[in-house]
């Protein structure tokens, strides 16, 4: 009943009507930080995007791990978790679940982003970072993941003790919402600051934070979003998400984010 309570709570606030109602600085939300969940895209038989010398999938799994290395030691209390952590296939079902599995409050999934022409010349090269939330139109998926993810299907009697909770009852149907728009608010103030940081601190070019139907972040039923660090079929570009120091920089960015996104979790 608690937890019916708070969620109806999250409804009858109006600051979760309307996604685009509020800039990221006037956002107050109330959620904790004790797991991270870190998806260093691709893997194995699965390259991802190509550049003239680079694969996206090595890319993503250095981002990754030393993110992971630099959240341990800068935010001690928060468990971090890879889900790969060699150049192994996973599933995409999989990575969701095990972000789920292991009750994550963020989801953050690392890739490089890669235009039309490929490693073919251009002028014009594409370039910047970008942060991908799920589209609202894939909404159903997340439904799904957070009933199952529910707190309350946790519980050993759940199906006796809630059994009135059903997928046709009101009740039921309030509190799978509440969560959904919930998610769907934090994912949107992780991803701008996100790009705020990209943009201010970087300098680097920024193509925004954009919906997308991505089936790993519709089935985490937690926070999520998915950072396009770079196009790697861009030479400037490729040469930057291959340095360590660009590497590094992608790193800090992130944990900027990450620190301010865990501050406001304290309020």
């Amino acid at each position: 009943m608690k937890l019916l309570i708070a969620c109806i709570g999250f409804l009858i606030n109006p600051f979760l009507l309307n996604s685009n109602s509020f800039p990221a600085d006037s956002i107050k939300p109330s959620f904790g930080i004790k797991t991270v969940i870190i998806d260093p895209g691709h893997g194995g038989k699965d390259p991802g995007a190509r550049g003239s010398y680079s694969l996206e999938k090595n890319v993503a799994l250095s981002i990754g791990k030393k993110l992971k290395a630099e959240i341990t030691k800068d935010i001690p209390g928060v468990n971090v978790i890879l889900t790969r952590t060699t150049d192994t296939f996973v599933e995409l079902k999989k990575r969701a679940a095990i972000a789920n599995e292991n009750h994550g409050n963020l989801f953050i999934s690392i890739h490089c982003n890669s235009s039309p022409e490929g490693i073919a010349g251009s002028v014009r090269k594409q370039a910047g970072a970008m942060v991908l939330v799920y589209g609202f139109h894939r909404k159903e998926e997340q439904v799904e993941a957070i009933r199952e993810n529910s707190a309350i299907y946790q519980e050993k009697d759940y199906q006796k003790n809630y059994k009135h909770l059903t997928d046709q009852d009101p009740s039921n149907a309030i509190m799978i919402n509440a969560f959904l728009q919930k998610y769907r608010k934090q994912s949107i103030l992780f991803g701008k600051l996100l790009i705020n940081e990209f943009k201010e601190h970087d300098n680097r070019l920024s193509l925004g934070v954009k919906e997308q139907g991505v089936l790993v972040l519709a089935e985490s039923a937690m926070p999520a979003v998915l950072v396009e660090t770079g196009f790697i079929n861009n030479p400037i570009e490729e040469r930057y998400l291959n340095s360590s120091a660009g590497q590094q920089e992608i790193v800090q960015t992130v944990l900027r984010s990450l620190r301010h996104y865990w501050k406001k979790s304290l309020n």
